[in-house]
């Protein structure tokens, strides 16, 4: 294969290239460099589209317009800006990393890819793609644009998201790369991978490198890239409870080191099946009190990354007023203050009527 590399690297970098300067997207943080701009688009990009991050890019931007800004927020102004993007972790990784930045290294992004690696959320994609696109360092940036790009190129076989395919896609990114260009070949193969390389019925008519492309000189562009199968995802039920006191609603929040965590939410619990005892056990497990009486506001259903859960939400009446560390009251007009999940929020916004 490194010949057919050499060869085929020849052939198609001129083209990648010719393509994106004529066809490359037009993004918000794309135009005079700005670290602090790639750094944030590159983090919110990771499993999300494009067209679901603009409008949460530029609100970001306004919110945190620095470095500076952001590591002098709370972590709960963070989350609430961040929420509806999912992958939490994400924000608070965001949020901890502005941090270090200021106090290391004066506000100023590293551009050492090392550096940069010590960073909270800085994987390898994330270093290769800010070092190379804000820093102009010769590093490869592999998203699932270019695993499907260049499993196409060669009609690789292997799973993608295998160690050795992973390695594999890698290794041929790298060599790909044109010396003193990597900013320019990473955000070709991103734009031609999200506009032309489709993952279902890809554009091969209008693609310029169709010609050194084995998938299609194969016909096995649809079955490229090769992926693992995904077991089926488990299905959860979870009751919920508002309980309302004086103008004010109960909310928890959640553990910092779970799904969603930092966040608030409103009490409840996990249940086998649904049934009044069932409901009010999993209530009293979350508050350590006892619910009086029920009555149905809302089922909500959501998919995350490995579960699938039913949320049946619960209008309570309890015979004490709980009081936890987790807990707190909130006038109903102030929840859309706090950073929350999809099904809380809805929650929320009905209680609201907003």
């Amino acid at each position: 294969m490194q010949n057919l590399t050499h060869v085929n690297r020849n052939r198609i970098v001129p083209r990648l290239l010719k393509w994106f300067r004529a066809h490359g997207r037009t993004l918000p943080w794309r135009g005079p460099i700005d670290p602090y701009a790639v750094w944030v688009s590159e983090v919110m990009l990771q499993q999300t589209r494009v067209g679901t991050v603009i409008p949460y890019y530029r609100r970001w931007m306004r919110k945190f317009p620095s470095i500076l800004s952001l590591a002098k927020s709370s972590e709960q102004e963070v989350l609430r800006t961040w929420e509806g993007l999912g992958y939490y972790r994400r924000a608070r990784d965001l949020h901890k990393a502005a941090k270090i930045v200021i106090n290391r290294f004066g506000g100023n992004l590293p551009g050492d890819p090392e550096l940069l690696a010590e960073l909270p959320g800085f994987g390898r994609y994330t270093v290769g793609a800010v070092s190379s696109i804000a820093f102009g360092k010769d590093l490869p940036a592999v998203d699932a644009n270019q695993k499907r790009v260049f499993s196409r190129i060669y009609d690789i076989r292997q799973e993608v998201d295998s160690p050795a395919g992973d390695k594999l896609i890698w290794s041929l990114a790298a060599a790909f790369l044109p010396k003193g260009k990597s900013s320019e070949f990473n955000q070709a193969v991103m734009d031609f991978g999200s506009s032309i390389c489709l993952p279902r019925n890809p554009d091969c008519d209008a693609c310029p490198v169709r010609a050194w492309c084995q998938a299609y000189q194969n016909g096995t562009q649809n079955f490229r890239p090769v992926k693992k199968r995904r077991g089926k995802s488990p299905h959860y039920h979870q009751v919920t409870g508002v309980i309302e006191h004086h103008g004010k609603v109960l909310v928890k929040k959640r553990s910092e080191g779970g799904l969603l965590g930092g966040m608030w939410e409103f009490p409840g619990g996990r249940v086998s099946r649904m049934s009044s005892d069932t409901i009010k056990g999993a209530m009293k497990n979350s508050l350590g009190v006892k619910i009086t009486s029920l009555a149905p506001l809302g089922t909500y259903r959501h998919a995350y990354t490995h579960v699938k859960v039913t949320v049946h939400a619960f209008r309570c009446k309890v015979d004490s007023i709980p009081n936890r560390d987790t807990t707190k009251w909130i006038r109903l007009s102030r929840l859309g203050d706090i950073p929350m999940g999809k099904v809380d929020r809805l929650i929320a916004r009905k209680l609201t009527n907003v």
